[in-house]
């Protein structure tokens, strides 16, 4: 019963960490992710007006940030603002350098995240 559990949970752990991977691998959200972290907290009509999107681009892509959890919000009167979970973009970025240890991978320059 013991090694099914640990099988469940190293599978859970690898969907998370996949859907996380899945979120960042795609340049636009990459781009929103940094326009956020430089306003730190910004309402989702100001990332969409200055990144020149459509509205319902930046509303599906930052939906997949939020599932990843790579994204919080916060709500203000009828405004929602968007923020950066920095520590889950921590534990993200040192369990792919944990990763590139293990397996003796050399570092590169994506590891200045």
């Amino acid at each position: 019963m013991e090694l099914l559990n640990t099988s469940w949970l190293k599978e859970r752990d690898l969907e998370i960490s996949s859907e996380i991977l899945r979120a960042l691998a795609h340049p636009l959200r990459m781009r929103i992710l940094e326009f956020i972290d430089q306003h730190k907290l910004i309402n989702v009509n100001k990332i969409y007006s200055s990144l020149n999107l459509e509205q319902s681009i930046t509303s599906q892509h930052l939906r997949i940030l939020r599932q990843a959890g790579l994204v919080e919000t916060e709500r203000q009167g009828k405004f929602i603002y968007y923020k950066l979970n920095y520590h889950r973009l921590h534990n993200t970025v040192s369990a792919i350098q944990t990763h590139q240890h293990l397996v003796g991978g050399k570092p590169s320059s994506a590891q200045t995240l």
